[in-house]
């Protein structure tokens, strides 16, 4: 019982020790950074830039006067962003002595090239009524429609498309229930149909014979 008690007061003073030995470790690592960001060619002050510790999601931007101030950790990568300029990334030694730590970090202008623009001059008056008028036009979604309801393009269209799948289907049913309806008789010759002949001679006038290159 003695050495059970003995052991709970060693457990009781030694975990505050420890909690406090890791809290004064976290605290040494603590670094206050600050400093300002300039632009390299005038040593203006930049405004707005963007102040990121890379894999920790917070940060902070530059004041007016380029001037900025944020909390790291020793061993921290921290990101300089700004439109305009290219990034720039300086880490916290890890052997940092004291907690603070302050920087002046110099943006260098990032020089992106356009295309070329060609410049001509203005057009007179009858040049572009000229090319108003002559100008192709594209057609609207209702003169496409009535080409596409056209007579000939739908003769076009039936004659070179296959049928889906609907329309095979339909025609296979039709035909079993024409052999069914006639089973056990001779069909009707269409020869002998008027209909039939009427049909065939507006086919061949229409020139639906005629062979297709």
């Amino acid at each position: 019982m003695r050495k059970f008690l003995l052991l709970v007061f060693i457990g009781c003073i030694c975990k505050p020790l420890q909690t406090k030995a890791q809290f004064e470790s976290f605290k040494d690592s603590v670094v206050q950074l600050y400093g300002i960001v300039m632009t390299a060619d005038s040593l203006k002050g930049l405004e707005g830039v963007s102040i990121v510790v890379k894999g920790q999601g917070r940060g902070t931007i530059t004041n007016d006067k380029g001037v900025f101030s944020i909390v790291v950790l020793k061993g921290d990568e921290i990101e300089f962003t700004s439109v305009g300029y290219k990034s720039k990334h300086i880490a916290i030694p890890k052997t940092l002595e004291g907690n603070q730590h302050s920087v002046i970090q110099l943006m260098v202008n990032d020089t992106v090239y356009l295309p070329a623009t060609i410049i001509k001059s203005r057009v007179s008056k009858e040049q572009f009524a000229r090319d108003f008028v002559n100008n192709p036009v594209a057609d609207d979604d209702i003169a496409i429609a009535r080409k596409n309801n056209d007579v000939a393009t739908r003769r076009a269209l039936v004659a070179t498309l296959p049928s889906d799948g609907r329309e095979a289907s339909n025609q296979y049913l039709r035909q079993a229930a024409n052999k069914a309806y006639y089973a056990g008789q001779a069909p009707p010759q269409n020869i002998f149909n008027p209909f039939a002949w009427a049909e065939f001679i507006k086919a061949w006038k229409r020139g639906d014979f005629k062979k297709k290159k």
